[in-house]
């Protein structure tokens, strides 16, 4: 049973991850390979302590009962669709994954703006958790139509607890299907939903969607390739190496910066041939921002004893469903093909992400 304990648990964590001077950064990219492979990458951020992060598998018909502030009593649906994901504080909070038709869902982090409609006791029955939305929609729908549509029958509230602001730790979300097409979801003064068909093939955190596009503009002198020696005054300049048309690339950890680095990054890669290159090229374009901690801390404050902040990194292949993942302490990447599992059989499982420990593209099988 949900207990009162956990509840406060649950409550203090959302209430900490939004207002403790840590980082909680996410980057997502998309990328389309040659032969048509789709996949959507991502990484994850929180550098106040270990997120407990766990690998869920979702079956076929597998009951759930969503959270509220009041226990578990909220929104009750069963498994359309077998899924794979990565979970966050709770093993109920899956963070990101896909489903066996290729279905795409995350959610990032969205400080500040996210604002969604305030729990009421009277709708419990179709209100659900911010943290268990990716859930939801992975194992409800297909596609990104079926998604939007679905949620319009739903209320989404969060499950924490405001901060001294008055603001919740809550998200936005990325939902993306095999037939390309991707949006970002935002929910704002209190409820107000608005749908951005991300056209850039990139994501982060606050501020939001348009603006982030907007930014971009702020950028446009920036290129691919090496600039060319000039002579002013009579003294020739020169490049000093390579890529030195994207002198000016912004290199903090903040969002706005990170969105430009990864839309400048991810536009500038070749095109991979096919779905193995392409999964390669998504981890080494995210190893871009696997961030090291300590910067987001002022000198003297105590560092949590963890190895990255970046906690892991996720790709889905959304072609041939596949789930692939690096954590902190193991960069070797797991591969979970979704089209191996059988999930009217399969049972519903919880593993810790580092279980296995092998070679990359180490094959779990369920």
């Amino acid at each position: 049973m949900y207990s009162l304990a956990k509840k406060v648990i649950l409550a203090t964590l959302f209430s900490l991850l939004a207002f403790a001077p840590v980082v909680h950064s996410c980057t997502g990219i998309s990328i389309l390979a040659k032969d048509g492979t789709r996949l959507q990458a991502r990484t994850i951020e929180w550098s106040g302590g270990n997120l407990n992060s766990k690998l869920i598998i979702m079956p076929r018909g597998h009951g759930n009962e969503a959270l509220t502030p009041d226990g578990q009593n909220g929104l009750v649906w069963f498994n359309k669709y077998g899924a794979v994901g990565a979970s966050t504080v709770e093993d109920n909070f899956v963070a990101e994954g896909i489903n066996e038709k290729g279905l795409n869902a995350g959610i990032f982090y969205f400080s500040h703006y996210g604002s969604l409609t305030p729990y009421n006791k009277k709708h419990a029955k179709k209100s659900i958790s911010d943290g268990e939305l990716v859930r939801y929609i992975l194992t409800n729908f297909a596609t990104v139509d079926e998604a939007l549509e679905g949620l319009k029958k739903i209320e989404i509230f969060p499950i924490g607890k405001p901060g001294a602001d008055g603001h919740y730790a809550t998200g936005h979300w990325r939902i993306a299907d095999p037939g390309g097409r991707s949006v970002v979801l935002e929910i704002t003064n209190n409820g107000e939903r608005h749908v951005y068909e991300n056209d850039l093939g990139v994501i982060t955190n606050s501020p939001g969607f348009q603006w982030h596009r907007d930014n971009l503009n702020n950028y446009v002198h920036l290129t691919s390739g090496m600039a060319k020696n000039q002579t002013i005054g009579g003294v020739t300049l020169f490049p000093f190496g390579g890529g030195s048309n994207l002198t000016g690339l912004p290199g903090d950890l903040t969002p706005p910066s990170r969105l430009v680095r990864a839309f400048f990054w991810l536009h500038s890669s070749a095109v991979a041939p096919d779905a193995y290159t392409a999964v390669t090229q998504a981890f080494h374009i995210l190893n871009n921002f696997d961030l090291p901690l300590g910067a987001e801390y002022a000198p003297g404050l105590p560092i949590p004893d963890m190895p990255s902040a970046t906690q892991w990194t996720a790709v889905s292949d959304q072609t041939h469903p596949t789930f692939y993942y690096r954590t902190m302490y193991n960069s070797a990447i797991r591969k979970i093909d979704l089209t191996k599992i059988d999930f009217n059989t399969v049972p519903y499982m919880v593993k810790d992400l580092d279980e296995v420990k092998k070679e990359s593209f180490h094959e779990l099988t369920f």
